[in-house]
């Protein structure tokens, strides 16, 4: 089990005794997610795919604050998101948009001129650290290209 896999277990075991019974059914929730990844790729698992997979969890809870919100049920949504800003707190802190700017410009200056190839030299450099949507958006913006 790796080190934050390892952390998010003793924050469960924590919660279970002061019986935060919300808290309890989030981390326990995800918790099951990491093993079932661990179990679907069949190895332990590093931080990096635990963050992975609680950026997965952060991004059905957005996508469900969305839907909620349509269709008015804003107390669910607000549940959802309250639980997404608590999952937020796992994750490694994310690049400036002055560092992502950077790679996108060295990804250009080094002949990427489609938005696919500078996405492919930009991604790897902030896998687990930061959400595609946010290098596109930039990317974009530097491309000249519209969303």
């Amino acid at each position: 089990m790796s080190g934050l896999a390892a952390r998010f277990q003793g924050e469960l075991n924590t919660a279970r005794k002061a019986q935060a019974k919300d808290r309890v059914l989030l981390l326990g929730t995800v918790l099951s997610e990491i093993k079932n990844r661990e179990i679907e790729l069949k190895r332990d698992l590093t931080d990096e795919d635990v963050v992975e997979v609680i950026r997965k969890a952060i991004k059905r809870r957005r996508e469900s604050v969305e839907m909620y919100t349509t269709a008015g049920r804003m107390e669910l949504a607000a549940v959802e998101s309250a639980e997404a800003q608590a999952l937020e707190v796992w994750l490694p802190a994310a690049p400036s948009d002055d560092e992502v700017r950077l790679a996108v410009r060295e990804a250009i200056a080094g002949g990427a001129t489609a938005i696919g190839a500078v996405m492919g030299k930009v991604m790897p450099r902030f896998k687990g650290r930061l959400d595609g949507g946010v290098i596109n958006r930039i990317a974009r913006e530097e491309l000249g290209t519209p969303a």
